[in-house]
Formats: C-alpha cells, structure tokens, sequence
C-alpha cells in the first residue's frame, strides 16, 4: 500500500491501536525513555507493536522519537508502549528532568576566573 504525497499512511492511526484510544498507563509521558525489556515477542503481536519494537532493538527512544520513526502520532504510540509494558516488552522510565538553572552570578565569575587563568 503506498502512501499520500505527504509520506503519511493510508491506514489510520486508530486501527495500529486495535481501536484503542487511551493508553492503560496514565503515567506515559511524550518524553517518558523506553527501553526494550529484551524479551522474546510473541508471534501474534500486531505489527505496529512489532515495528515499535524493532525501533528499539537499536536502543532507546523517547515516545516522541518512536512516533516519528514510525511515522504515528505520539497519541497511538502511547496505545502501543503501554501495551507493549503491560505485556513485559518493554520498559518505561520518566523522562529526564531539565536540568535546574545556575547562578547567572557563578557563572560569571567562572568565566572572569577562567579569563585571569588564560591571561597570566
């Protein structure tokens, strides 16, 4: 099946999801890691499953990577992550806080610190 001409699928995303609309686990995030578990997948797993995994053969990814590499919307991926974790495929871990902001003020006197070390 070939896609329209901007390289999205004829297949809605609903139906990757078996019709499923909201992920089982509320605490998926677009950002939350996931990991594959390393677990063999069982032969009837739907193909998107199969194809979310496959994407994580090569190591981790964030839900919102995994939707663009499988060309999904993050909403179906979510479906299918939380699938997948319930059925102990793959793992999930938050995701990575941003860091906290430092001291405009220490910073500046790292940089005039370095500066007197460069100049001496």
């Amino acid at each position: 099946m070939t896609g329209r001409r901007g390289g999205r699928p004829l297949v809605p995303a609903y139906l990757s999801t078996g019709g499923v609309a909201r992920p089982s686990r509320a605490h998926l995030e677009r950002l939350s890691v996931l990991t594959g578990s390393g677990e063999p997948a069982p032969a009837d797993l739907p193909a998107a499953q199969a194809a979310l995994l496959e994407e994580l053969e090569h190591g981790s990814l964030t839900v919102v990577e995994a939707a663009a590499l499988l060309r999904l919307p993050v909403s179906a991926v979510l479906v299918l992550a939380a699938d997948l974790i319930d059925r102990d495929l793959v793992l999930a871990r938050p995701p990575i806080p941003p860091a906290r902001r430092f001291d405009p003020d220490l910073l500046k006197r790292v940089a005039d610190g370095l500066r007197d070390l460069k100049h001496r």
